[in-house]
């Protein structure tokens, strides 16, 4: 195993480890200590790991000859009814992940355009940091259970949509493995054009 795999494996899971604590540190801000009483604002990747998400998703991804891993960790757990915001207290825990994520690339994004050309071993590597953080964010995004982006549509629909949530629910992890295998590289190709943005080099 190569240098530059064992940085992009590192990167990913501190950009995961960032995503999920970001959770539960905005649930326990508005008053929901679920995460924090199971342990789950570790520090350590292990205590955020999915089976599928974190190992069966990104071994695919990798043995199919993909130059970019993606995947997921564990959802940290809340409690809707303790979060003193009722109305968007899950919405703004759930858009807490991809909101770090984003800021992260946008601090080592600035981090970059201020380095000299001089530096370019370690622009590139501080590249990698801003695309698997960017990555990670829109990936996220997607409204499909159980990725962040299913929770802020439901914390979004009326009571009268409920079939679209229980459906969604049900086949979201079909849905999602379709989507990685199908809908991936579209993704890529978008994330790498708000990098280049982001970096300047548009």
């Amino acid at each position: 195993m190569n240098f530059d795999l064992i940085f992009i494996l590192i990167v990913w899971l501190l950009a995961l480890v960032i995503h999920e604590v970001s959770h539960g540190w905005v649930a326990e801000s508005l008053g929901d200590s679920t995460a924090k009483d199971l342990g789950r604002l570790s520090l350590n990747p292990l205590n955020h790991l999915d089976p599928i998400g974190s190992v069966l998703i990104p071994l695919f991804l990798f043995l199919s000859g993909s130059p970019i891993l993606i995947g997921w960790a564990k959802p940290v757990p809340v409690n809707p009814y303790n979060l003193r915001d009722k109305k968007y207290g899950m919405l703004k825990v759930a858009l807490a992940g991809p909101m770090a994520n984003f800021l992260v690339a946008i601090f080592f994004a600035l981090v970059i355009r201020f380095l000299p050309i001089s530096a370019l071993n370690l622009i590139i590597y501080l590249q990698i940091i801003v695309t698997y953080n960017l990555l990670l964010g829109f990936f996220n995004l997607i409204p499909i259970p159980p990725l962040d982006g299913s929770n802020i549509l439901f914390s979004l629909l009326s009571e009268r949509f409920f079939e679209i949530k229980n459906m969604l629910l049900k086949y979201g992890p079909f849905l999602l493995i379709f989507f990685v295998v199908f809908g991936f590289r579209y993704l890529s190709i978008f994330v790498s054009f708000i990098s280049r943005l982001l970096l300047g080099f548009n």
